[in-house]
């Protein structure tokens, strides 16, 4: 349940990034909001992980299917996002 809620909470992240990239910038900002989300997603799945691996007692080869999803779907999302603005 907690990959959901990171799933869930990335997209989100990108949605409001997105949204006060809007409000704020225009809509020319919104590819430079996407690239900038992947580079922070990134770093925040990987803090997941690390959290699962010295924390939880989970070994690296188990956390890291569940690294795949938790970084991919939003960024995925925000690489399509990305890919159609520019």
């Amino acid at each position: 349940m907690h990959t959901v809620y990171m799933v869930l909470g990335g997209l989100a992240a990108l949605a409001a990034g997105l949204l006060l990239g809007r409000a704020f910038g225009g809509m020319a900002v919104l590819p430079l909001v996407a690239k900038v989300f992947i580079a922070l997603w990134l770093v925040v799945a990987l803090a997941n992980m690390w959290v699962g691996v010295s924390h939880a007692g989970y070994t690296v080869m188990q956390e890291l299917p569940f690294l795949v999803v938790v970084f991919g779907v939003p960024a995925a999302v925000a690489a399509f996002v990305w890919w159609k603005l520019s």
